[in-house]
């Protein structure tokens, strides 16, 4: 099949990129060297969209969450990702997590039955010549990480990326544990596993004296991403870093504690959270457990969380080095190289983090590249809007000398009046960001009609 333009990776930026161009009737080669030989330190199959981290697409709150507000833009937009999301989700309180295997399974048909996609299981090791999205994510291989660096005339940016592990639930003991959400936002969402003072300060020494993974001498200096710290580097950072992060207790009654005084039980000193990780609700991730120690500790430090003594792992935790362009030096508004025009950038290679925020980047750069196709100018979206924010970030709202992965957040967005009320000012950032993108959005559609 001859194609209008070539994705390179097919992970959540490239599959919505795929999609959003053969939606618009353009032919796409979408280029994917998993199942064709080649592999990935992080990946487990050759799915497309395969989510190697956790399950979560976080908060759906689209009137209080900057990320909630994302998803629902790409709802708007006919994301393939977020309908197969919405299509596969798992109990998971106010967030959208997913069962990860028929969500990427899902993903993989959807591109494999459109018409306009040819898949070819291949590794890309030049810059192509003709017109394409590079969607590599941040495993991008040797080959064409050497090529974009040669021709951006500086090394890629790295940071290291940590997963977290998963449980077979029926080795939880649930005589210690229990099923609640934090404040009772979501039912029984999540298996919490509490933790005493003592129990605590025994986990937090054992963190910080487990054997952690040896890094390759060119992966030393490479810098944590601060939204997926190691669970152990948070432990280094002071014994109450991790009672503050993923182990606070607060918001969690303990029935297992009630008594006459307290009928619904106490809040625990630390508390340990697992989030349904498929369907069937048989595998449960360890919630912010991220981690480089090596799996035989991760065993044995692990299983002195109260609740977990006899737990099997379905997936133990580990890490991988990321790398990312300086995107708000080397790419122009609608996300293509400078330097190489014909060339755009999408998902996490550009320096955004998060699923949800790679395929946001993925559509973008596909309406751009689509608009561009048919000759009808794509006028980006507002900066007061989820996307807009996020596009202007990456293209050249971040400083450059000093830009790291970000997740989409209201601070990227234009300051509201300050007659606004800090209790107020979630849902004045989402009612704001709703006006101007439905503006937006209708001012495209009259063009694309005329």
């Amino acid at each position: 099949m001859t194609h209008d333009i070539q994705i390179i990776g097919g992970g959540l930026a490239g599959s919505e990129a795929a999609w959003q161009l053969a939606e618009a009737g353009l032919k796409v080669r979408l280029s994917e060297m998993r199942g064709g030989g080649d592999t990935t330190p992080a990946h487990e199959s050759d799915r497309l969209a395969e989510m190697v981290c956790s399950n979560s697409f976080r908060s759906d709150d689209a009137d209080n969450n900057a990320v909630g507000l994302l998803h629902q833009e790409m709802r708007r937009l006919g994301s393939l990702i977020m309908r197969e999301a919405d299509r596969h989700r798992v109990p998971a309180g106010s967030a959208l997590a997913v069962d990860r295997e028929v969500f990427a399974a899902g993903v993989t048909a959807a591109i494999a039955a459109h018409p306009n996609v040819t898949v070819v299981r291949e590794r890309i090791d030049a810059l192509p010549d003709g017109s394409a999205i590079i969607a590599t994510g941040p495993l991008t291989g040797s080959g064409l990480a050497s090529a974009i660096a040669a021709e951006t005339g500086s090394d890629a940016l790295a940071f290291f990326d940590a997963i977290a592990p998963i449980v077979h639930v029926d080795s939880i003991d649930m005589d210690v544990c229990w099923r609640a959400a934090r404040w009772g936002k979501g039912g029984d969402d999540y298996i919490n596993c509490p933790l005493s003072k003592d129990e605590y300060n025994a986990f937090v020494e054992a963190l910080r004296e487990g054997e952690k993974t040896e890094f390759k001498e060119w992966e030393k200096d490479t810098p944590y991403f601060e939204g997926c710290m190691p669970i152990e580097v948070m432990a280094e950072r002071g014994v109450e870093t991790l009672r503050y992060g993923p182990m606070k207790g607060v918001g969690l009654d303990n029935p297992h504690t009630a008594t006459p005084e307290h009928p619904n039980g106490r809040w625990p000193y630390a508390c340990v959270q697992l989030r349904q990780d498929n369907a069937l609700g048989t595998l449960w991730n360890m919630v912010g457990f991220q981690t480089k120690l090596k799996h035989g500790e991760q065993v044995r430090i692990f299983r002195t969380i109260p609740g977990l003594q006899n737990a099997e792992f379905a997936r133990l935790g580990g890490i991988h080095r990321n790398s990312f362009i300086r995107s708000p030096e080397l790419l122009d508004g609608e996300l293509r190289l400078k330097s190489r025009p014909n060339i755009r950038f999408a998902g996490q290679i550009t320096g955004c983090e998060g699923y949800v925020e790679s395929a946001s980047v993925g559509l973008m750069a596909a309406r751009f590249a689509a608009a561009e196709q048919r000759g009808v100018p794509l006028a980006p979206p507002p900066v007061e809007s989820a996307l807009g924010a996020l596009l202007n970030h990456i293209t050249g709202g971040a400083t450059a000398d000093s830009y790291q992965p970000m997740n989409v957040n209201f601070g990227l967005m234009p300051p509201l009046p300050s007659r606004f009320r800090k209790a107020d000012r979630k849902k004045a950032y989402t009612d704001r960001a709703r006006g101007e993108f439905d503006r937006w959005l209708a001012d495209q559609l009259q063009k694309v009609a005329a």
